[in-house]
């Protein structure tokens, strides 16, 4: 068993030169909202969920990305209800929310 049953990182990477980013989308917001919504959801912590901050996923074209391991699910998202979403769905009860998926060929 690992350290945590999930972790989740959110993309908060931000470009200068006008190119597709997280950070343009609202992703430091939906990040916070993640971490409030585990925490108060009594998620959060050793066997259970891990919000985290990333850098360039390489996703950019997506974005704004998170993925949740160990099962390697990548999102995307539009607002909190999709993060409620993901929390209640994935985090909590471990069933993929397959209409945020983000398919496999979206790269930068």
């Amino acid at each position: 068993m690992s350290y945590y049953k999930h972790h989740i990182f959110f993309c908060l990477n931000q470009r200068e030169n006008g190119e597709a980013c997280c950070a343009a989308q609202g992703a430091q917001q939906a990040f916070e909202h993640c971490k409030a919504q585990v925490k108060a959801a009594g998620l959060a912590g050793p066997g259970g969920v891990r919000v985290n901050k990333a850098g360039c996923l390489d996703r950019c074209a997506g974005a704004p990305v998170a993925v949740v391991y160990p099962q390697g699910t990548w999102y995307t998202y539009v607002d909190h209800d999709d993060i409620d979403e993901i929390v209640r769905s994935h985090l909590r009860d471990g069933q993929v929310v397959q209409r945020l998926v983000l398919p496999p060929d979206v790269g930068r």
